[in-house]
């Protein structure tokens, strides 16, 4: 193998986004390494890359230490909506603070690049609007999200002190709602479970009075993103989202509209510190990198729709 082949390891690379960036990277010629433990991700996810000869899979918990030689890592393990992330927030803390001083010490011993996947819940409840880079958030440290908030905050504190205390190569994205095909069924984020019940005919959940905002952007834009900003040279925590942004109402008449579906809304309460508006501001990431995405929701969610048809 010519050593201008990058070799890249994906944490968390049988979940949702991470299959999807195993298969992009495998297209763009590089030998990929797929570390999952399952907990969330799923074989068949990744099924079709098993015959790949670049293509290698680990199963492994990145709570424990590994050793492996690679040019990239892009850490994305640990469950990222609030039904799984909440069924173990323990689990879910060490994931997101262990598996980054595992995946730190990795970069740092074989001087590799490394990539945190971290998240717009970082921003909490926003009181800024649309939320930007500079923003710090407003976090509740001991709510019933805060394993993953709080978790994926202390990533990005480690990823800067790595970078300033032992020169490791790092770079942040803040990824905001992303859907698309391999979403699971239970995943229990809002366009899933608007799809599956519209598909099956079942009332669509509404927490609140709906009037709560979210901006989706479609998983193949985000790959784009995360992409441009590994290879460009910003050490900052970078916005990935698509600037859109929709009510959950809106969101679910959209569904019923796409599926043809018959099913009504019902209102449920809406739960603890779910954040009233959230919007991504991208200019940062698209002055460094020009991405910005291009997929809009309606194209996006016919292909998310045509998937979980298949799948049910």
């Amino acid at each position: 193998m010519s050593k201008d082949k990058k070799t890249v390891l994906v944490t968390g690379g049988a979940g949702f986004i991470g299959s999807h960036l195993c298969e992009l990277l495998l297209e763009k010629d590089f030998d990929v390494l797929c570390l999952d433990n399952f907990y969330t991700g799923r074989k068949k996810n990744i099924k079709k890359l098993i015959d790949n000869p670049n293509f290698e899979y680990i199963r492994h918990d990145i709570t424990q230490p590994i050793l492996l030689e690679v040019d990239w890592i892009f850490n994305f393990a640990c469950p990222a909506s609030p039904v799984h992330y909440q069924y173990n927030p323990v689990k879910t803390v060490k994931t997101n603070v262990m598996g980054a001083i595992h995946m730190l010490g990795l970069a740092k011993r074989v001087k590799a690049r490394i990539l945190q996947a971290s998240t717009s819940e970082v921003y909490g409840d926003p009181d800024m609007h649309p939320q930007r880079e500079e923003y710090w958030g407003n976090v509740n440290p001991i709510g019933i999200r805060s394993c993953y908030d709080e978790g994926k905050r202390i990533a990005e504190t480690l990823f800067m002190d790595y970078h300033r205390q032992n020169q490791v190569d790092i770079r942040i994205i803040r990824i905001f709602n992303t859907y698309g095909p391999r979403m699971l069924v239970n995943d229990g984020r809002v366009v899933s479970n608007f799809v599956v019940q519209a598909l099956r005919g079942e009332p669509i959940t509404v927490y609140g009075d709906g009037e709560q905002t979210r901006s989706f952007c479609f998983v193949s834009d985000l790959l784009k993103g995360i992409l441009a900003v590994m290879e460009s040279d910003c050490n900052q925590p970078l916005n990935l989202g698509n600037p859109q942004e929709y009510s959950i109402l809106e969101l679910a008449e959209k569904i019923i509209k796409l599926t043809g579906s018959s099913s009504k809304l019902i209102h449920k309460e809406k739960p603890l510190d779910d954040p009233v508006r959230r919007k991504p501001d991208i200019s940062k990431v698209k002055k460094l990198t020009g991405w910005e995405p291009s997929v809009d929701l309606e194209q996006g969610l016919l292909k998310t729709i045509e998937y979980f048809k298949q799948i049910l």
